[in-house]
């Protein structure tokens, strides 16, 4: 039997709606690579869910005269909404504020608190003085006294990457009014990072094939590691469970701990959610199986330093020893494929100065696969990338309608035309058995690609597919064939075999699309599904309603593999899979969009 593989995708903050941005480096990588997998028969796990805790929250919740609940509730279903229309295949997508959330949280906490990675230390705390309010690390901005960065922040400095503290930050000012902090005395948990020092070097040290930018950037972290506050001041979060702690309303974990355990936590919701509790041991339990994290540059410390920290102290494997915790010895991530940022105009995509494109905008406006294509063809996969108007356009109408969608309408419309149906390859010719021989060698060149999240690769090699088979027919000329129907047959025959392989390959990258595909060559039944929104109840806090994304995959016919087409089976006049993009849009971007300076 396969190895399993967990796909552990970004937790979005559900503050408010995602733009175009979020998703280049989770949605729709982690959702290719899982359609792969699945496809390729191995046992995939899809978990996420949206981030609710935490000062961004109560900040949005002031803003819009909501409580912090009613916030979570709403932008939740929003963003699961959104996951739900781009196609991204979660087995369960849920959130932070469920009980089983919560109870698997404080679990992990105790298992590091028994075995002495948690220390509780006197420190300086960021303020607000108009509201009173404790300011996160992250909500503290100043210039980096290391590399002298404008923008750092009072955890770490994205420029240099070094850790901070808000009051080593030169100029620090609040992120939320801009007014200067004051900086009062105050107790807290922190996590006994250089504790890790020897174990996470020694694991690192394992990690040769990691993309560059994310292993260069870890192992400079752990050069330095400090010890890293786990509780903040707060009324909105999860509970610390300790004598004196547990009893104070304003001291909960701080969100970026309770956050990272949530692809464990989302994997025993899920467990529970299929009958058997304990199904989640398959994934977490067997050093075999494979974790691929899914995120932003911005998030490599807590996925490649500050996770991994944690399942070690919980299993006992931090530099001081200790036992397991109550979930056996959990397995550690075996990949971060972290992408860069998508960019306008220069510019990290950013709500709040209105540089944003909005996922929900451009899913009504232009769909999901075209979203999906430009991403994974020209998305920040390994360097910034500015996202452009015309840049989209060129790709949707020259790469998308041009060469595949032109390929598989032209196919099927001369199939259809003379034969009603598949013919069969009566004539064959050397021309034939070479554009088969490309297709079929493709699957092994595009899977090696996807096995390793290397998707503009991967869509690169299955486009090359498209552009021989279009080459193929304009150099055969089926439509002079007339006097030969047998080697018109074969033509058409090897044309609509390779549209197939060409829609497997493409399948991962542009599922609706192939769903059209599969229909237009005569398929019927589930050939690429697609998430289901659902309201569930909570499993722990009664009258509780939590919409999630899951679904039943295991129902699709795609497979990683050129099945041969169904000769005699009838074929419909086909409709275009893709509509042209007017040009002008290129220049202007729609109404909606922000200005391009």
């Amino acid at each position: 039997m396969s190895s399993p593989v967990l796909t552990a995708v970004a937790w979005p903050y559900a503050n408010g709606p995602r733009h175009i941005g979020h998703v280049s480096g989770i949605g729709v990588p982690s959702d290719v690579f899982s359609r792969y997998q699945r496809m390729a028969g191995k046992r995939v796990l899809m978990v996420s869910g949206s981030d609710e805790h935490g000062t961004p929250i109560l900040v949005q919740a002031e803003k819009e005269g909501l409580t912090p609940q009613q916030t979570v509730d709403k932008y939740h279903r929003v963003i699961s909404e959104d996951l739900r229309g781009l196609g991204v295949t979660y087995d369960l997508y849920t959130r932070t504020t469920t009980g089983n959330h919560a109870e698997v949280v404080q679990q992990i906490f105790l298992a590091l608190y028994r075995n002495g990675y948690i220390v509780p230390k006197t420190t300086t705390g960021a303020i607000s003085p108009s509201t009173g309010r404790t300011l996160p690390d992250r909500y503290v901005e100043g210039t980096c006294p290391i590399c002298g960065y404008p923008h750092a922040r009072g955890d770490q400095c994205d420029n240099c990457g070094n850790q901070l503290d808000a009051t080593e930050l030169i100029n620090p000012r609040s992120r939320i009014n801009g007014e200067v902090p004051a900086f009062v005395e105050t107790e807290h948990l922190f996590l006994d990072l250089p504790a890790f020092t020897e174990a996470l070097g020694k694991w690192l040290s394992t990690k040769t094939g990691w993309r560059p930018n994310v292993l260069n950037f870890t192992r400079n972290l752990v050069d330095d590691m400090r010890p890293r506050p786990i509780t903040r001041d707060l009324d909105w979060g999860v509970t610390i469970p300790l004598d004196g702690w547990s009893d104070q309303p304003l001291k909960k974990f701080y969100v970026w701990f309770d956050a990272v355990i949530g692809y464990f936590s989302a994997s025993v919701e899920w467990a529970r959610r299929t009958g058997d509790a304990d199904a989640w041991k398959t994934w977490w339990n067997d050093p075999d199986a494979e974790h691929v994290y899914f995120m932003g540059k911005d998030n490599i410390t807590f996925h490649a330093q500050i996770w991994p920290a944690l399942l070690l102290g919980h299993n006992g494997q931090g530099d001081h020893g200790g036992g397991p915790g109550p979930y056996g010895v959990l397995d550690l991530p075996t990949e971060i494929a972290s992408s860069e940022f998508l960019t306008m105009s220069g510019s990290k995509f950013s709500t709040s100065r209105g540089t944003v494109i909005y996922l929900q905008d451009f899913l009504r406006d232009y769909g999901p696969d075209s979203l999906r294509y430009f991403i994974s063809a020209a998305g920040p996969e390994t360097q910034d990338v500015d996202f452009t108007w015309d840049e989209f356009v060129r790709r949707v109408n020259f790469e998308l309608a041009n060469e595949w969608g032109n390929l598989v309408n032209r196919s099927i419309s001369m199939a259809h035309k003379n034969n009603g149906a598949i013919p069969p390859a009566t004539t064959p010719a050397p021309a034939d058995a070479e554009l088969l021989a490309l297709s079929r060698a493709a699957f092994d060149t595009v899977g090696a690609h996807l096995k390793r999240s290397r998707f503009r690769a991967g869509i690169g090699e299955a486009m090359r597919v498209v552009s021989a088979a279009n080459r193929y027919l304009s150099e055969q000329e089926p439509w002079k064939l007339g006097d030969d129907p047998g080697r018109r047959d074969a033509v058409l025959h090897t044309a609509l075999q390779v549209v197939q392989d060409a829609n497997t390959l493409l399948t991962p990258f542009l599922p609706h699309a192939a769903q059209k595909v599969h229909e237009a060559l005569g398929g019927t039944g589930v050939w690429a599904a697609q998430p289901e929104l659902v309201d569930v109840p909570d499993l722990d806090i009664p009258g509780r309603i939590n919409p999630i994304l899951t679904g039943d995959y295991t129902r699709e016919q795609a497979r990683w593999e050129s099945t041969p087409i169904q000769v005699g089976r009838p074929l419909a006049k086909p409709t275009p899979i893709f509509r042209k993009l007017d040009p002008e849009l290129g220049e202007t971007g729609p109404e909606w969009a922000p200005i391009q300076k």
